[in-house]
């Protein structure tokens, strides 16, 4: 088993992934896993890298697939003892002029937004070693699409006192909701992607949460943050920021001190906290 440190980003073939691995490349001090749903894909990434003389590692991993990430679960245990940094990266939205009915959009965005990371997320913060430090990549749209919901369920996703458990109950009646198309009578914005990205925020605050009543002297610590509106295949040419730039946020949340005990279970945009 390595004393090697070890960072693993999900989604990282391309996109901001892509500049998250390229950045810990530079500043994590041991081993930066790239990992996409694609081997070739992310092969492919891991080359880029190398002709810019970094060294990614690759592991192969789809994070709707459970034996996928069991298998990366496995691997990081025996290897390293367990995991140093997690960026859960991985994500997916439906174009705007996309003709796919409403429902599926919601279903399949909340499969892999929510549930995916979720997922991740049980399987790989066990094995969070102390002064570990777990980013979850959510987006601005998740305050606006909270902002569209009925004061009942913002006062849900904003209580300090929600469990996983309803959470996933709400995840999933949106879902439903949709299918029967009353979302918008119960209460819910008309956007599956930001939903899920709610769901993605709400998530990490319950988990910051979990870690203080459990392995408060773990010292690990655990946010959500916008990485900005950034050129990629998912948001477009017209986005303001780089994908570098896009990834400074996830990577300065990813690299916090050993001697930081905040952020913990915020919302982190522009290197800063933000209401949620």
């Amino acid at each position: 088993m390595s004393n090697v440190p070890v960072a693993v980003v999900t989604g990282s073939n391309k996109g901001i992934g892509l500049a998250i691995v390229r950045a810990l490349c530079k500043q994590f001090p041991g081993d930066v896993y790239l990992t996409s749903r694609d081997a070739g894909r992310g092969q492919a990434a891991v080359a880029q890298l190398q002709e810019e003389g970094l060294r990614p590692l690759f592991h192969q991993l789809d994070i709707d697939d459970l034996q996928s990430i069991r298998a990366l679960r496995d691997f990081l245990k025996e290897k390293y003892g367990g995991i140093n940094v997690l960026v859960n990266n991985a994500g997916i939205a439906f174009k705007v002029n996309d003709t796919t009915p409403f429902a599926i959009q919601a279903e399949v965005t909340m499969k892999t937004n929510f549930f995916g990371t979720k997922n991740v997320c049980t399987e790989l913060l066990p094995l969070m070693k102390p002064y570990g430090r777990v980013v979850n990549v959510s987006s601005m749209v998740s305050c606006s699409a909270l902002g569209r919901c009925s004061q009942e369920l913002q006062q849900k996703f904003r209580s300090d006192t929600i469990t996983e458990d309803e959470l996933v109950q709400l995840m999933n009646k949106f879902v439903e909701d949709t299918k029967k198309s009353v979302h918008e009578k119960e209460g819910w914005p008309n956007t599956a992607y930001g939903v899920s990205k709610i769901g993605v925020t709400v998530l990490s605050r319950i988990q910051a949460r979990m870690l203080n009543e459990k392995r408060k002297g773990d010292h690990v610590l655990l946010n959500a943050c916008c990485p900005g509106w950034v050129r990629t295949d998912m948001a477009g040419p017209k986005a303001t920021k780089s994908p570098d730039e896009g990834a400074e946020t996830p990577v300065y949340l990813a690299l916090l001190p050993s001697n930081a005990d905040a952020p913990h279970g915020q919302f982190v945009s522009e290197k800063t906290v933000k209401t949620w």
